[in-house]
């Protein structure tokens, strides 16, 4: 068996000719663009890379970027008024605050500061709440475009066992409440989870999301499976590969993303659908 390859930014740079398509319809009926807010603290490389491509994006397709460059030393209170000002301003329908944030700033409490309606990160209690209660709202990005590449392989949920590997806010547990709104059994690992491979291989979907090389050995894939790698590292000669041994899981799985080109393209596709339904453009 060789698994078919996910394209994620194929079916991204559709969702992203549909959006730019949208909003020049819009505009010509006299509409505004829509606008993102773009917070940046510190100068982190990788950071301030993912803004960049992200702002691009936003350009490309039409959504106006409000960049907000702050030094790595900025006190706590400063970003609190800019958040609680974005929130006010009429021409601002989303609000993104790049993560991570410095160890002075209490990241949790910020992302909590957004105006719900405005979180396109989909971090804010409430839409995760609404997630967790199968009425999602704006859902966070990364697993939202997961489910977009689900979708587009026609892939099956009910009865079938998803796997996430790793636990986070942003990627791991809503994921989860995706899955579980879909029908799937699932199960999440994590760093205190005893015997990985022993359910990495009852994965009828696998998803990885850990941010370790390597960590997927390919011969624990199940024959025939979906896997989904989420996983961003550099190797020692500066290449982009996932969490996942892709050249022998790619042997025993039916689907597999590639890293990268995957799920990454997807992420920022879903960040601008996000400010389209903030905007009242595209509906929840």
């Amino acid at each position: 068996m060789t698994a078919q390859l996910i394209y994620g930014k194929t079916i991204a740079a559709q969702i992203r000719a549909e959006i730019a398509t949208l909003i020049e319809t819009k505009v010509q009926e006299g509409h505004k663009h829509p606008g993102l807010a773009v917070i940046l603290v510190g100068d982190d490389p990788a950071s301030a890379l993912y803004v960049h491509n992200k702002r691009l994006a936003c350009e490309e397709v039409g959504i106006r970027s409000f960049y907000h460059p702050l030094s790595k030393h900025v006190e706590e209170n400063e970003l609190i008024a800019l958040i609680e000002q974005l929130n006010q301003d009429p021409i601002v329908d989303g609000i993104l605050l790049q993560a991570p944030l410095p160890k002075h700033i209490h990241a949790e409490r910020l992302f909590e500061l957004i105006d719900p309606k405005k979180d396109v990160d989909g971090f804010h209690p409430y839409n995760l709440g609404r997630l967790a209660q199968r009425r999602p709202l704006l859902r966070p990005c990364t697993p939202y475009g997961i489910m977009i590449l689900l979708d587009h392989i026609h892939q099956k949920y009910k009865g079938k066992h998803a796997v996430i590997v790793g636990a986070s806010n942003i990627v791991g547990r809503p994921m989860a409440m995706e899955l579980l709104i879909a029908g799937s059994t699932v199960t999440v690992c994590h760093r205190f989870t005893v015997d990985l491979p022993s359910f990495v291989q009852q994965a009828d979907i696998l998803i990885s999301a850990v941010g370790k090389a390597g960590l997927i050995q390919g011969d624990w894939i199940k024959e025939g499976a979906t896997v989904i790698d989420v996983g961003q590292n550099r190797s020692a000669d500066g290449t982009l590969i996932g969490d996942v041994d892709f050249e022998a899981a790619k042997k025993r799985a039916a689907w597999i993303t590639p890293v990268p080109g995957g799920v990454g393209p997807m992420t920022v596709a879903m960040l601008l659908r996000n400010t389209m339904v903030a905007a009242g453009y595209l509906p929840m």
